[in-house]
């Protein structure tokens, strides 16, 4: 990889409303205004315009670069029912209820695939130190299937990319409610990718795996972690746990680059998932990630979206303040939503749109320092994580 380039707040935006195209129906969760919300709040808050930041408009990965990380059977199979969406594949997810069926799903899923290798490539030649596309983060496609809303995995189609363009180890942060099941299973075998994910459990919610036990293949033990939290873990709890893992684990694997997703469905008001987050808080997770980025990687980080189905009043805000970190100097917390943005959602969508980039919230948390409690779920959680994966790392579950 080519050293960072010479203005540090050098970063990129892959955005274009092509990528709206994505669109399962009007009754899916999935919906695009989530990302034409997102823009239009990032625009008119002026993140697209700071200095130093490059605006790629998308393209569609060719199958050549989905084959980087999916069958090819499987791309013919997307390829197929992208035609023909009354011919469903059922056996690899194409065509149900998660996963509708619909006219041109190929291009519309590799154009997201194409926005996240735009921003990894922006990132080997050193274009640029960090670069976000907020429509990215499609988690749970595996190899071989889709899965939870997701046709192609772009997370995994940048790592390999980075990996191809001279990284020699990716750490890949994923903060989403569910599982990156997809991702984890992509990289299971390969000790050059760490994929640390946080979600509720697989108990409570799909898709049923992402337990501490699950700690990568033989010839990559550790490098898959898994920290599964209990229903309605709130601020303190949430942003304990990733204190209690992440830095620690990202230090003794010494990544070269950080890809992070950045689904917001673990917010209080999201319809799907039963944590209790903060857009607050998820923001802080955004800068946590910011400065390991800075700490570990000379500044290079790709951020990508996620779930997050709580569509005007979560989920634009959250990533609004994923590009502003991005960028440059964060969005103030407080700041007040632009005037003409709460025009645009009342009269595109006929909802009252939040007066604020925060819920205002206290977002204090016990540091895992301060001591562990057994009787806490989420302490339980994390100790559970901690004793399978950080004596692999040379590092001491208890102390470290």
């Amino acid at each position: 990889m080519r050293d960072r380039p010479s203005c540090a707040a050098a970063s990129a935006v892959v955005w274009g409303e092509s990528l709206t195209a994505y669109n399962f129906g009007e009754q899916h969760p999935m919906h695009p205004s989530r990302l034409d919300l997102t823009a239009h709040l990032a625009a008119e808050l002026g993140l697209f315009d700071r200095p130093g930041v490059r605006r790629i408009e998308p393209r569609v990965a060719t199958d050549a670069e989905l084959s980087t990380v999916h069958d090819a059977d499987y791309i013919d199979a997307v390829h197929r029912v992208s035609v023909d969406p009354g011919l469903p594949d059922e056996e690899r997810g194409l065509g149900t209820t998660d996963d509708p069926a619909f006219a041109g799903m190929h291009e519309a899923g590799a154009r997201i695939v194409g926005a996240s290798l735009q921003a990894a490539d922006a990132i080997v030649d050193g274009t640029v130190a960090r670069a976000v596309n907020f429509s990215g983060g499609m988690h749970h496609a595996s190899r071989s299937r889709a899965s939870g809303f997701c046709i192609y995995n772009d997370a995994a189609a940048a790592v390999t990319r980075l990996l191809a363009g001279g990284a020699s180890r990716v750490l890949y942060i994923d903060v989403d409610a569910h599982h990156g099941d997809g991702t984890e299973s992509i990289f299971w075998d390969d000790p050059r990718v760490m994929t640390i994910s946080l979600h509720e459990t697989g108990l409570a919610l799909f898709p049923g795996t992402g337990f501490a036990n699950e700690t990568g293949g033989p010839g990559a033990q550790g490098c898959a972690v898994n920290v599964a939290l209990p229903p309605t873990t709130g601020d303190g709890a949430w942003l304990r746990a990733f204190h209690a893992v992440v830095p620690q684990l990202a230090r003794a694997f010494s990544p070269e680059v950080i890809v992070s997703q950045h689904g917001c469905d673990s917010h209080f008001q999201d319809p799907l998932t039963d944590l209790r987050t903060s857009v607050d808080a998820q923001r802080q997770i955004a800068l946590d990630v910011r400065d390991l980025a800075t700490d570990l990687c000379e500044g290079r980080w790709l951020a990508t979206g996620g779930g997050g189905y709580s569509t005007t009043a979560v989920v634009p805000r959250v990533w609004a303040h994923l590009v502003g970190i991005v960028t440059g100097d964060p969005v103030p917390v407080a700041a007040p939503t632009p005037r003409r943005w709460q025009d645009y959602v009342l009269t595109r969508y006929g909802k009252e749109a939040p007066l604020w980039m925060t819920d205002d919230v206290d977002l204090w948390w016990r540091s895992w320092e301060v001591g562990y409690d057994p009787n806490d779920e989420t302490d339980r959680a994390v100790m559970a994580t901690r004793k399978e994966v950080f004596p692999l790392h040379g590092l001491d579950p208890w102390f470290d």
